[in-house]
């Protein structure tokens, strides 16, 4: 049975945060090429949301997008929790670690969704740099887990390519950041652009397989919400 059939546990969450991500930035990018509102073939992420319309679809889609990274984090925290009660391996202040700064990576996104480049961009570029570099963090901090819960979490070879894409992420990110800055100051030279450009989408995309990996193990799993009063 194909795995988008077999949707068992909280599967949905990374399922969902997958496809919408991955559209989000399809749509967007569509309309800004229709609409003549890029100046590159290959933009940086943000440009595909800098002008009305594509901006309002961005915008929301790219919140709703960090709400499902939210309740994913957190699904996996209450997961490698419950798995550390009873394996063990997993130091609680790593997996409370993880997921703090995968919120914070979360809180960036929602900054560079709200804060177009075109408004006000001191706050567009702090909200991309945290957006980045916690959500670098999150995946290194995932993948550590990951080797630690093994063999009770995945498989070794889904703890390798958790590894792989965490790596990729880390090595995009130094290129993203410094020559974003260089193709500030140097306006005439494309050559900065593209290598940014380039580094920004791979930094996005290690993320979306990253959080794809988690659809394995959150089949395992359900979260119920449980209501008590408080005498």
């Amino acid at each position: 049975m194909f795995w988008f059939m077999d949707m068992k546990g909280m599967c949905f969450l990374p399922v969902f945060l997958v496809i919408w991500s991955s559209s989000t930035f399809i749509v967007s990018y569509i309309i800004a090429l229709f609409e003549h509102d890029l100046g590159f073939i290959l933009p940086y992420i943000s440009e595909i949301g800098a002008e009305p319309p594509e901006s309002c679809i961005f915008g929301l889609m790219t919140v709703i997008t960090a709400c499902a990274g939210m309740a994913t984090m957190y699904a996996r925290y209450k997961f490698v929790e419950k798995l550390n009660e009873t394996a063990g391996g997993v130091p609680p202040a790593l997996n409370q670690a993880a997921f703090w700064i995968g919120m914070l990576s979360c809180l960036g996104m929602c900054f560079v969704a709200t804060f177009q480049e075109t408004t006000i961009i001191q706050v567009h570029d702090a909200g991309a740099i945290l957006f980045f570099v916690s959500g670098v963090l999150y995946t290194i901090l995932q993948s550590i887990i990951s080797y630690k819960a093994f063999p009770y979490g995945c498989s070794l070879a889904l703890c390798r390519v958790r590894t792989g894409m965490a790596t990729m992420a880390f090595l995009a990110v130094p290129p993203t950041i410094i020559c974003a800055l260089l193709h500030r100051t140097e306006d005439k030279d494309n050559v900065f652009h593209l290598v940014s450009a380039v580094s920004e989408w791979i930094v996005v995309f290690s993320f979306i397989f990253f959080f794809f990996t988690y659809i394995h193990d959150f089949k395992k799993f359900t979260l119920k919400l449980r209501t008590e009063f408080v005498s």
